[in-house]
């Protein structure tokens, strides 16, 4: 009876928008462009690009499927197969780490909405001044409410339920989220000098190849395709049976992997033609959307209409995947507890509200707390993404690997004769040889890195 009371997705198409959706977001527009920046420019992503053809599909795979096969968010599916201290370590894990990001990246979703209003009443020079951002986050009331406007957009949509809610949103933005990165991408591309930029992105160079290009490539994929945080599980047990995984999974992927590189043609020949590639620019880091980015629109003709396009674009993406993770934290909530929708997402919306205030105070009443000397938000952002993350991929890919079986997961991927399932070499060997190898290697070092045992 609770398999069939489900929700579910429409069709192929509503999955792949969701969980297209899902993957798009902060992570592409702001995180992959200034990690390609900063790690090689065109080396960091063919590296990317590898990885994403591997072990990201792998990890596609794996965690939808598992979805699919038990009907259930993370914690039931774990413990489907045998209730285990491991497996209910394993849900758990992976139930937890979206109710830790979720509350942190609607803080950067309330970034987003007071740059996109600032430049809708034409304060554009205003943005563009060295002192705008650090004044606005060290103001604990203007964070907290632009947090609040961003919140309730996304208690909004998972109010309204799975195909009413989230596959209506993701139906309505993805195809404008497009459309406007295109238009900005060209725009960006044809300023004076931004060819060099295109090059430097878009050309490896291998002189430019280190360790850290694999780190941060292998690291980005996870935070950009929502692997390891119970999200493909969630979506994978709201597709439908006669939906082809496969051909599902690779076009998710795919459009990925492409909103990425548009993200990258629209920021980094910017750079290029703004500063002329000065590695001080390139390499601002997570500052580069809100600081550097206003100072080439301001520079640019048309640049206030180029700033409202650009974070109406970035309001959409993190809009989208900051859904995924609620709605995560909400479904667990609804099958762990037996709750109805809207107790669970007035539950998880009062955890982000808490969790997410936090957050926002860390930039100024509790700027003074430090943890391994990092502030709230970067704690938070560390402890999920470089400690939680990998840990629950591990137990995923454990859980295929002792328990579940290679087999009925390719069984699953070719329900009923959807699928031939044509990259199955390429899953076998990197599930067998490689991921968790790799997840240990990531989990090792960023650990290691932190406590200043070796530097990356």
């Amino acid at each position: 009876m609770e398999q069939k009371n489900r929700s579910t997705f429409s069709g192929r198409m509503g999955f792949i928008l969701s969980a297209a959706g899902a993957s798009v977001g902060l992570g592409n527009i702001w995180r992959f462009p200034y990690l390609a920046a900063r790690y090689g420019g065109g080396m960091f992503l063919l590296v990317y690009i590898i990885l994403t053809l591997t072990f990201g599909y792998t990890m596609l795979i794996s965690e939808t499927a598992l979805g699919r096969m038990t009907g259930k968010s993370p914690v039931g599916a774990f413990r489907k197969f045998g209730d285990t201290a491991a497996n209910r370590f394993g849900g758990w894990i992976n139930a937890i780490i979206p109710m830790l990001i979720a509350p942190y990246y609607s803080v950067i979703g309330g970034w987003v909405c007071k740059y996109l209003y600032e430049y809708i009443i034409g304060n554009q020079a205003g943005l563009a001044e060295d002192a705008f951002f650090g004044s606005f986050i060290a103001n604990p009331g203007q964070q907290v409410l632009w947090f609040c406007v961003f919140v309730f957009l996304v208690l909004f949509v998972i109010f309204r339920g799975v195909e009413n809610g989230i596959e209506w949103i993701s139906r309505l933005v993805m195809p404008v989220l497009v459309v406007l990165a295109l238009i900005i991408a060209v725009y960006s591309m044809t300023r004076p000098g931004a060819m060099e930029g295109v090059k430097y992105f878009l050309i490896p160079n291998f002189a430019h190849f280190s360790w850290m290009t694999v780190v941060a490539a292998l690291g980005q994929m996870f935070y950009s395709l929502s692997i390891a945080m119970g999200i493909l599980v969630t979506f994978g047990s709201y597709m439908k049976k006669d939906v082809d995984m496969e051909t599902a999974s690779i076009q998710v992927e795919v459009f990925d992997t492409a909103i990425a590189i548009m993200a990258g043609l629209m920021i980094i020949p910017a750079v290029f033609a703004f500063s002329g590639g000065a590695p001080d620019v390139l390499q601002s880091g997570p500052s580069l959307m809100f600081v550097t980015m206003p100072k080439i629109f301001l520079s640019m003709g048309f640049g206030r209409l180029i700033g409202i396009l650009f974070f109406v674009l970035v309001l959409f993406a993190a809009l989208t995947s900051a859904i995924a993770l609620a709605e995560s934290c909400a479904s667990t909530l609804e099958d762990e507890l037996h709750l109805n929708r809207k107790t669970g997402t007035a539950l998880i919306g009062a955890e982000m509200l808490l969790l997410g205030i936090l957050n926002c105070l860390g930039f100024n009443v509790l700027e003074s707390v430090q943890i391994f000397g990092m502030g709230i938000l970067d704690f938070f952002d560390f402890t999920t993404n470089s400690v939680m993350m990998p840990i629950s991929a591990i137990t995923i890919c454990l859980l295929v690997l002792r328990h579940i079986g290679i087999d009925k997961i390719e069984e699953e991927v070719t329900y009923g004769g959807s699928s031939k399932f044509k990259r199955r070499g390429v899953y076998r060997f990197v599930l067998r040889y490689i991921a968790i190898a790799f997840l240990l290697v990531i989990l090792i070092s960023s650990v290691a890195n932190v406590l200043g045992l070796i530097h990356i």
